[in-house]
């Protein structure tokens, strides 16, 4: 009897196996497969940003999850633009989202429709680094993070970058090489605490803020002497997957050295195929009398296949690039319509490739002055 009540035991087992396989989450029971839950669906979240303008922040509950989005109306896929920071939103768009991750089918797709119906010329965004709290504030560390350190930076530069408040030799949180005055400046400070070591800052919004199109001023002055060189200017969120030059690089405002007759300011481009000797740049000459170390504003006009760059006067561009600009050059790409947004640069570099090194005539500690970063409609 044991035999026979095993073989029925067995039998009735065998009968249920395609059931049990059939049960759990994700499952078939038809073919045995299992079913990759979803990753979880990215939310869209905003805050305001200015006169209707919203900054867009998107992120998903899965772990380790990749966003991709897009704005151009397209379904986005895991070839779209990957999400690498908050975005600006000024322009009446849909921003469509999914997120992926390993061992997870794709989400579904999130979407969200936006109309601010913002005239031409708004200012939408800034950080005018007003300060009412101390001689030497911080600035907005919810806009502003720091490279840091003296890697050279792919121009022989000699300065070790300091973030805010840093005392780790050379960096000192006595002299500060980046703050808000109560002046209403943000101040990047050159300093030689010793023979042949100098600090500076880099500033940057990478991660915190971004945006795509528009037109940007930087108001500022700069140190006009051997070894310096300021500058103000974006590269691409997607720096962190497509790696520079294929990000994209706009430099609104670059000066180095001291002051010559007449002084100037350089605007440029880069990108895949013109990058150093074949990089575009164009200078502007001040008018007689006129100096960077003098107050001016350096603006920049982004749109669709053309970057545009000014001094003082937005409807006097001194130099439009467009998609022909680099049509005679062999293997240049246009990376500026790609679909990321930029992230903003500020800092003042000692040294490199460009400007030589500092001699005994170059002033420590020497600053570089901003009042406003702002961002209008097109």
């Amino acid at each position: 009897m044991a035999d026979a009540f095993n073989l029925r035991l067995r039998c009735a087992l065998a009968a249920c196996l395609p059931l049990l396989a059939g049960c759990g989450s994700g499952a078939s029971s038809t073919t045995g497969t299992t079913t990759p839950a979803a990753a979880a669906a990215p939310v869209i979240s905003t805050t305001a940003a200015q006169n209707g303008a919203v900054v867009v922040t998107l992120a998903s509950a899965t772990s380790g999850a990749t966003i991709y989005y897009t704005t151009d109306g397209s379904t986005p896929s895991t070839a779209s633009q990957i999400y690498e920071a908050p975005f600006l939103v000024a322009s009446n768009l849909t921003v469509e989202t999914i997120a992926a991750a390993s061992g997870d089918a794709n989400s579904s797709v999130t979407a969200k429709s936006f109309a601010p119906n913002i005239p031409s010329g708004t200012l939408v965004w800034s950080d005018e680094f007003n300060n009412a709290t101390s001689p030497n504030a911080q600035p907005n560390p919810l806009v502003w993070t720091y490279d840091t350190g003296a890697s050279g930076w792919g121009n022989d530069e000699l300065e070790d970058y300091c973030g805010w408040n840093s005392s780790a030799s050379p960096c000192s949180s006595a002299n500060p090489n980046a703050y808000v005055g109560a002046d209403g400046y943000l101040h990047i400070v050159a300093e030689q605490p010793s023979a042949g070591v100098y600090t500076s800052a880099r500033l940057k919004t990478q991660g915190l803020f971004s945006f795509q199109y528009g037109r940007i001023e930087f108001r500022a002055q700069v140190p006009e002497a051997q070894g310096f060189w300021p500058a103000a200017w974006l590269l691409g969120n997607n720096i962190a997957t497509a790696n520079w030059p294929a990000c994209g690089e706009m430099d609104v405002l670059e000066r180095v050295n001291a002051a010559g007759s007449p002084d100037w300011n350089e605007g440029s481009i880069h990108g895949t195929g013109f990058t150093g000797g074949t990089g575009l740049g164009t200078r502007y000459d001040f008018p007689s009398g006129q100096t960077a170390a003098g107050w001016h504003t350096y603006g920049m006009i982004w749109t669709n296949g053309s970057v545009a760059y000014y001094v003082d006067d937005p409807t006097q561009p001194y130099v439009t690039y467009a998609t022909s600009s680099i049509g005679g050059l062999a293997g240049a790409v246009w990376p500026f319509d790609a679909g990321q947004a930029n992230f903003i640069i500020l800092n003042l570099a000692v040294g490199g490739s460009w400007p030589g090194s500092p001699n005994a005539t170059t002033p420590f500690p020497s600053e570089m002055l901003v009042d406003y970063v702002r961002i209008y409609t097109n």
